[in-house]
């Protein structure tokens, strides 16, 4: 079964129906030392690891201070720091057993994925973003007939692989652990010729002024070309991320149709998400 290509566009590379961001948020220098550190574990455990340069950039801040930060960390027991930089204590473990990194919220992620899994159909073509919650979407896939399915996450290509009439793509690119997934130009560029009926995209947080936002700057492109490549966009998060920011913007809500969530969401959210015209699925 082959990926169904993508129509050819002369608008290609440019946002779609309002779409667009992808971009650091604003830097925050007179951020506090304790909100500032928690935002670098952040970084660390989507990325796996990080350069005292290129930290010190994004949090514009000295890299005198930023190495006091992994001090701190490290002494916190949660990151081993080296020559230039620091990464997650818990990566060799995490690739070893090839487990996620971020697993809380496991029951409100089940039922998502039960709910966005019941919306493919037996032949469809499906792109599933990395993370805990698409990984619950593809456990829910397991009995589906002749998908074909893209991802950039290696535990869902594993899972769903060896299923017989599965078709699944890989991008290629550089490891990030923690997600145990694939990112970069390579990635990016795996996109530029394919089209999906169907994203089931992840985030780090959802923001009403914000918009959709990620703990580092990696996945930017990558979610763009992703989004870029479906007809229909499915934001899968759990209603904890719910008035959430990290670090980086991908862009407006408008980037989907569709968002996915638990009955944890407030009626405020609920109401503010229909508002803008965006379909709301209760799990």
């Amino acid at each position: 079964m082959a990926i169904s290509e993508k129509p050819a566009s002369p608008v290609r590379g440019r946002p779609r129906n309002g779409r667009g961001g992808g971009r650091a948020a604003e830097p925050e220098p007179g951020l506090l030392a304790e909100p500032r550190r928690m935002r670098i574990l952040d970084w660390l455990q989507e990325e796996g690891s990080a350069r005292v340069r290129d930290l010190s950039e994004a949090f514009q801040v000295s890299e005198a201070t930023i190495r006091q930060d992994l001090e701190r960390l490290e002494n916190d027991g949660h990151i081993l720091r080296e020559h230039g930089g620091a990464y997650l204590k818990t990566v060799p473990q995490q690739v070893g057993t090839m487990s996620l990194q971020h697993m809380e919220n496991m029951e409100k992620k089940r039922k998502i994925g039960a709910r966005a899994a019941a919306l493919v159909r037996d032949g469809e073509t499906i792109i599933l973003d990395s993370g805990s919650t698409t990984t619950e979407v593809a456990h829910c896939l397991l009995d589906r007939q002749e998908l074909t399915v893209i991802t950039n996450a290696l535990n869902i290509a594993l899972m769903l692989g060896g299923v017989p009439g599965y078709s699944v793509h890989m991008p290629g690119g550089q490891f990030k652990a923690p997600t145990l997934s694939l990112s970069g130009e390579k990635s990016v560029e795996f996109f530029d010729d394919i089209f999906a009926g169907k994203l089931f995209l992840a985030t780090g947080g959802v923001s009403f002024d914000a918009g959709l936002t990620l703990p580092s700057l990696a996945d930017l492109r990558l979610k763009q070309a992703m989004i870029e490549s479906a007809s229909h966009v499915y934001l899968v998060a759990d209603s904890t991320k719910i008035d959430r920011t990290s670090f980086a913007r991908l862009g407006a809500l408008d980037l989907v149709q569709t968002f996915i969530t638990d009955d944890g969401i407030s009626d405020k959210a609920a109401r503010e998400i229909e508002n803008r015209g965006i379909e709301l699925l209760i799990a």
